[in-house]
């Protein structure tokens, strides 16, 4: 995350309550859609799809080679996102958890 010279830190926390709030009132995929691609460049939207691209198949337990030849993800990569699924705040295995309940 890049620094925020001379902002204060609370002005800092009310934007990112602000994105989080905006993105809690998208109802559709292509409102997510649409709002993704205004707010994040090209590659920053690639990388957060390739990220959530390996999350299920780290939790089905694929190796990570299998996973790039089904995915076109680096190994690198996907070694990063089992590190947070593993040992990060929980955001990705909540939300996978949350997507089974909604199916069933």
């Amino acid at each position: 995350m890049k620094s925020h010279r001379n902002v204060n830190p609370g002005s800092v926390a009310r934007a990112e309550r602000g994105l989080y709030e905006a993105i809690l009132c998208l109802r559709t995929d292509d409102e997510c859609r649409r709002f993704f691609t205004d707010l994040c460049t090209p590659a920053e939207l690639e990388a957060m799809i390739d990220r959530w691209s390996v999350v299920a198949h780290l939790n089905d337990g694929l190796p990570y080679r299998r996973i790039h030849e089904l995915t076109g993800v680096s190994v690198t990569t996907i070694g990063r996102v089992a590190r947070f699924l593993i040992d990060g705040n929980g955001g990705y295995r909540m939300a996978l958890e949350r997507m089974d309940g909604a199916r069933q």
